[in-house]
């Protein structure tokens, strides 16, 4: 399973309940949890998203084994592969929500970008840096042609 939030619960409790969040926050796409959850949530869902695009026969073993329901499997492999077909990663969004009342932990909203109803559109796709010409090795650098003075012979001095 990989180094997680022990998120105060023993290890089979902890696997159990990140195997049920992912698998309602695929069914519903958008679910409230406290922010420690909801970074531990969005790894496995991103997880998942990326198995979903491979759509292989094992990566399909592989995400249902981990999610519970046929109808969350289906939907990876179908509706979320799809969606984020052209997109390399992150396919979540965190949004820090309140302050619960009683214990005051931080609660947010866990749900996938690119989707209807979504509580804040996703930022544009940065454009990739403009190409830079690559430099020949054997020129002279523009700093050393303006702090060097030039370069004199034993030829040019007359002696």
């Amino acid at each position: 399973m990989g180094k997680f939030r022990k998120l105060g619960r023993h290890a089979a409790h902890r696997v159990s309940m990140l195997r049920t969040m992912v698998s309602q926050l695929v069914k519903h796409e958008r679910i409230e949890t406290t922010v420690a959850k909801a970074k531990e949530v969005r790894r496995k869902a991103d997880q998942m998203v990326q198995l979903g695009k491979e759509g292989t026969l094992d990566a399909a073993r592989r995400a249902s084994a981990f999610v519970r329901g046929d109808d969350v499997v289906h939907k990876l492999f179908t509706e979320l592969a799809y969606r984020y077909k052209d997109r390399a990663g992150g396919y979540t969004r965190l949004l820090w929500t309140r302050i619960r009342v009683g214990d005051a932990a931080p609660m947010a909203y866990i749900e996938f970008i690119d989707r209807e109803n979504e509580l804040r559109e996703a930022k544009p796709a940065t454009p990739p840096p403009p190409q830079r010409v690559p430099l020949d090795p054997w020129t002279k650098s523009r700093a050393s042609q303006q702090w060097a003075g030039p370069k004199i012979s034993k030829n040019s001095e007359g002696l």
